[in-house]
């Protein structure tokens, strides 16, 4: 498979159209920083799935704050039109079970522009 329609194949199997993932890691590159790693877990990963929120892991250099979650939260519910659901884990912390789950079934967002 050509590495351009693997691309919008995995854009698609997201259900995140390129402008609402280019919104998402510049909101959370300005809230966290331009090392901050971005991953999609959750039902938008279920191409089949209907609605549902924006679930975000932030795998961050630094300790994230619960600041920068909020206005994070809060900057890109607005930006996108959808509730946003965002853990922020310091990057080499194993995290919690749920943290270990949901990296295990993310997927990370990457620009594709």
């Amino acid at each position: 498979m050509a590495a351009r329609q693997w691309q919008l194949r995995l854009a698609y199997a997201m259900r995140l159209a390129p402008h609402q993932t280019q919104a998402i890691l510049r909101c959370l590159r300005q809230h966290y920083g331009a090392d901050a790693q971005v991953l999609l877990f959750g039902s938008r990963l279920d191409d089949t799935a209907r609605g549902g929120d924006v679930d975000l892991l932030v795998e961050t250099p630094t300790p994230p704050t619960l600041r920068q979650r909020m206005y994070a939260t809060l900057a890109l519910e607005q930006a996108l039109g959808l509730p946003v659901d965002i853990v922020a884990v310091q990057q080499g912390n194993a995290g919690s079970a749920f943290v270990r789950l949901a990296r295990s079934r993310a997927q990370p967002l990457e620009d594709k522009a």
